[in-house]
């Protein structure tokens, strides 16, 4: 037995030993590839009631994320009511049932869908199904930063373009494909900086990618855009090296169940299908998806309130002097004079109760990003800006 074995089975009361121990082991480094041992975990925020204790604060409201403050349709709570008896039962294998409904609101086949544990968790499966050896992947600085540590985590190369304005720069991210390049991935509207790029922009792309060159194209936050004409809806090309992405977490609340899908030509679909898990997503979040897809009531009251929150907090930056980047999405991105101005920023809305999003991990230190709450929680976000500046 190794060092590791013996210190895991080892049961001791004092937690400032075992923190001493386990210090002091070392794992052989043959066990871990050098491109694994050089990712950084995800860093979760503190829990709101933790926060609410230690700040000496009565209300926590969490701006961060990205959530959709209306909480999830009455159809999805319905659905997942219903199915509750059943949570004993695996759910089902592939799906069927809800990409039986995506198929049929997107007018293709189920063969031409699939589903999982959030549009992560089919991107993932997207790396692992075609990437390996010397495949390169392009994308951009600043963006989703879920591809990076998927590609980083293959030991795949990853070749970031600066972005332009904010904005994907998809001259630059063309050019930077080569005979190596397996994927490019483009997330519009952007996350975090909420910009995206035009119908014209994306057709001048794309008749630039090779045939042998995958494009994600992610569309979480895909609802939001419904009102803009020039936003290049993936859905309505179709092509056959383009894989689609969309989630249940952003306009449709259900960011704890965890359900995402991809939509795209059925040879790929297949192989994607062959490496994903064969239970996800798990039932309450396929009945709930199947349920919400439909709701087009809730989803309009969901992009009302979107709209609303987002013409107020605008005009409120602007009256306070704020620079920010207009957005497409449920959240604003707010740039400053630097990485020390965002912290001062973040601590201080903290201690009044409110939770922004710096954006550090994403590669814009200078930046941080407010989602669209309810009306009082937007007042109360801009009245603790207020009270800071």
């Amino acid at each position: 037995m190794n060092t590791i074995q013996r210190l895991w089975w080892m049961n001791e009361s004092s937690s400032s030993a075992n923190s001493a121990r386990i210090e002091a082991a070392t794992v052989p480094k043959r066990l871990v590839p050098p491109h694994i041992e050089a990712l950084n975990a995800y860093q979760p925020g503190r829990p709101a009631d933790a926060l609410k204790a230690e700040l000496g604060i009565e209300r926590f409201i969490n701006l961060a994320s990205n959530e959709n403050p209306l909480g999830p349709p009455k159809s999805a709570l319905d659905a997942i009511a219903k199915a509750l008896p059943e949570i004993n039962r695996y759910p089902e294998s592939g799906g069927f049932k809800l990409r039986e409904t995506l198929a049929e609101v997107y007018r293709v086949k189920a063969e031409n869908v699939v589903v999982g544990s959030g549009s992560e968790s089919i991107m993932a499966n997207i790396v692992r199904a075609f990437l390996h050896g010397d495949d390169e992947v392009v994308t951009s600085e600043g963006t989703f930063i879920g591809i990076y540590v998927l590609v980083n985590s293959q030991g795949v190369k990853l070749v970031k373009v600066p972005l332009k304005d904010y904005k994907f720069d998809l001259d630059a991210i063309a050019e930077a494909v080569t005979e190596k390049t397996k994927l490019v991935y483009l997330c519009n509207p952007n996350n975090p900086t909420g910009t995206m790029f035009s119908r014209a922009e994306f057709e001048n792309f794309i008749q630039k990618v090779p045939d042998h060159v995958l494009v994600i194209l992610d569309e979480a936050y895909f609802e939001f855009t419904m009102g803009i004409a020039e936003f290049p809806d993936s859905m309505t090309y179709r092509y056959d090296n383009v894989l689609t992405l969309r989630s249940f977490s952003k306009a449709y609340a259900m960011a704890g169940l965890r359900v995402g899908y991809g939509m795209g030509h059925e040879y790929l679909i297949n192989y994607i299908n062959k490496v994903k898990l064969p239970f996800e997503p798990n039932m309450l979040g396929q009945v709930a998806a199947t349920a919400a897809i439909k709701d087009t009531t809730y989803l309009g009251g969901v992009l009302e309130n979107n709209d609303e929150g987002m013409r107020y907090l605008t005009n409120e930056f602007e009256k306070l002097g704020w620079e920010y980047v207009p957005s497409s999405t449920n959240f604003i991105m707010l740039p400053t004079s630097g990485p020390e101005k965002v912290k001062q920023i973040h601590e201080g809305m903290l201690r009044h109760g409110v939770a922004i999003r710096p954006l550090t991990a994403f590669g814009l230190p200078h930046c941080f990003r407010i989602t669209i709450g309810l009306p009082d929680e937007n007042e109360a976000c801009v009245n603790a800006l207020k009270k800071l500046y």
